[in-house]
């Protein structure tokens, strides 16, 4: 492929921003399908997971061609927790769309990714989407994302952007908002006018840094990136350069280039292509293929520390081996070392005298995937309650921070306030428009943990908050721990009987309705008091041969609260887990003695 005819782009925005449906419109309507192909929507998200939240969890990439031109797109998470997988990728590409909801304006994760492109020096386009809401507000959208660009200290050549308006959900795009427009053909335009060709000599010595990792059954490990210099070709000897300086013969045995979401063999690939290289089984993300005659690896990624840890530890539960398939310790460092080497902002190290790994993330959502894709592929282990990473500088302790945006209702605001104050943020700024009220704070992680739960509840689900990794500053202070109440603990394995729970329920809030089976030592719910309180869910109604009236009164049970992963990471405490499993997710105490 001419090198002049290469345009690398990734796709960067908050969540929920409309990247995936744009890549969606600018694939159908670049001519890559026939006009009665069935092409399913989302074509980018490849996960069950990320179908069913509607997020994009991992960068993926794709290609299409347009006007000779072949357009190589990265499409990225939008979530802060996933920050990992846009830093890497953004070395693929040589300019940026950034996609901004013409309502909500920039976002926490906006600040973040595009703060990420201008370091790599990016070429950035602009693109106002979601025009066609009710209450969009595009005039003053682009005006805060110019304040964005000059709060982020950009060059004066990357403030004169390029600014689209556009409507992925109806397929549209245009470059003013009086014209008419029924595709999305001016953005494409933007795309070849605006983004500048890869640079490198495509005469030099090879050079390819890896930026993604994927796996093929027959293939092994393919190594993903961006050709920066020279060529290659199918069985052409190589150098891998690693990050620790290392060297490692290898030779090339497939090259696959990105068509659509698809994986298309290729004979070679030239300078500025974005490829998939087999024939390396030790590759990892951050090395380099070159020439072994004349290497230039490149500088090692820099990545963001993570900032939340847990514990995951083999099941010992009396319930364990019943419902996974994968049980063991040598099972789970398996795994958690195979997804370091697709997630760089994920670390895994041992714990010492016990079996069982420390694995730290960028948040709570960031590791809650993990245990829900562990969960699905037959899994079973438990896990501790998040711990957040400090720093110390001297003899000072520094704590991770986050910029948190809140949107909520004015009547919603004072138990807001309130809980946040308690959890040592600190307000920066406060707009009220039309009853709604736009908060932006400075918390500490640590406040973070389990606010959600509690948040959702306080807006009556009508609130809206979002949080971006912002560094370290001094240690705030002690913070009230997630949950003041106690719990119910069962003495006994069995299974619960309405009678039994009729006569708990009175006692606080259950987990579980009748039939479920449970262990000594599992919470089955939580106490109307501090204190934590033993049960026997099986206790049945003794019977006798005399009948007296009221002796049958009905059991009526209100419905039992069912916590989502989520919910139960964030709700337990130091002496107690989430025992992970195919089928249930459970809480127990970690030393329980029935009374």
């Amino acid at each position: 492929m001419n090198q002049k005819n290469i345009r690398n782009i990734a796709i960067i925005a908050h969540v929920d921003h409309g990247k995936t449906t744009l890549v969606d419109k600018l694939f159908r309507q670049s001519g890559l399908f026939r006009e009665n192909q069935i092409v399913e929507e989302r074509l980018m998200d490849s996960m069950d997971l990320e179908r069913e939240r509607g997020i994009t969890i991992a960068s993926k990439n794709g290609s299409f061609h347009y006007k000779g031109h072949l357009i190589n797109i990265v499409d990225t998470p939008g979530h802060a927790d996933f920050g990992g997988q846009v830093e890497r990728v953004l070395k693929m590409v040589d300019g940026a769309l950034l996609v901004v909801d013409a309502q909500e304006g920039p976002m926490p994760q906006t600040y973040f990714v595009l703060k990420k492109a201008l370091s790599y020096h990016l070429k950035i386009i602009v693109v106002i989407n979601k025009i066609d809401k009710p209450h969009a507000r595009p005039d003053w959208t682009v005006n805060q994302v110019f304040d964005l660009f000059v709060k982020l200290k950009a060059p004066d050549h990357i403030l004169d952007f390029p600014v689209i308006y556009a409507s992925a959900k109806d397929g549209y795009a245009k470059i003013h908002l009086n014209e008419k427009s029924s595709s999305m053909i001016p953005l494409l335009d933007a795309v070849v006018h605006h983004i500048p060709p890869p640079a490198g000599d495509p005469d030099g010595p090879l050079q390819m840094q890896v930026s993604s990792i994927d796996y093929s059954s027959f293939l092994g490990r393919l190594g993903i990136g961006k050709i920066t210099s020279g060529s290659m070709q199918i069985n052409q000897n190589i150098v891998l350069a690693n990050q620790e300086g290392r060297n490692t013969s290898a030779r090339i045995t497939k090259i696959y280039r990105f068509q659509s979401n698809q994986k298309i063999p290729v004979e070679s690939a030239g300078m500025g292509e974005i490829v998939a290289v087999a024939g390396v089984e030790d590759v990892m993300i951050g090395d380099t293929y070159t020439d072994p005659i004349d290497p230039l690896p490149c500088p090692m990624l820099k990545i963001d520390p993570p900032t939340i840890s847990m514990n995951f530890i083999p099941n010992d539960s009396p319930f364990s081996g019943k419902e996974g398939t994968y049980c063991t310790s040598r099972h789970l460092s398996g795994r958690l070392n195979k997804e370091t080497l697709s997630d760089v902002a994920l670390v895994v190290e041992e714990l010492d005298g016990t079996p069982g790994f420390k694995v730290s993330g960028r948040g709570e959502l960031h590791l809650s995937i993990l245990i829900e894709k562990m969960r699905r592929e037959g899994y079973e282990f438990q896990v501790t309650c998040p711990q957040v990473i400090m720093e110390t500088d001297g003899d000072q302790v520094l704590e991770p921070f986050e910029e948190l945006i809140i949107d909520v209702a004015e009547e919603y605001l004072g138990p807001v306030m309130e809980k946040l104050g308690s959890r040592k943020a600190q307000m920066l700024e406060m707009h009220v428009d039309n009853g709604m009220v736009r908060l932006r704070y400075n918390i500490p992680t640590r406040g973070l943990l389990g606010f959600r739960s509690g948040f959702m509840t306080d807006t009556k689900g009508m609130g809206v908050m979002n949080y971006v990794f912002s560094g370290f500053a001094r240690h705030a202070g002690d913070i009230p721990r997630n949950r003041k109440n106690g719990a119910m603990v069962c003495n006994c394995v069995c299974e619960t009987v309405a009678y039994a729970l009729f006569n708990l329920q009175e006692r606080g809030t259950l987990f579980y309705g009748p039939n479920a089976q449970c262990y000594t030592g599992q919470i089955v719910g939580e106490h109307c008091r501090e204190r934590d309180l033993t049960v026997n869910p099986a206790k049945g109604k003794k019977l006798t041969n005399v009948r007296s009236a009221g002796s049958d009164e009905n059991v009526i049970l209100t419905p039992p609260t069912v916590l989502s992963l989520e919910e139960s990471i964030a709700y337990i405490n130091d002496d107690e887990l989430v025992e992970i499993t195919p089928k249930n997710i459970r809480l127990r105490k970690r030393k329980f003695v029935p009374r």
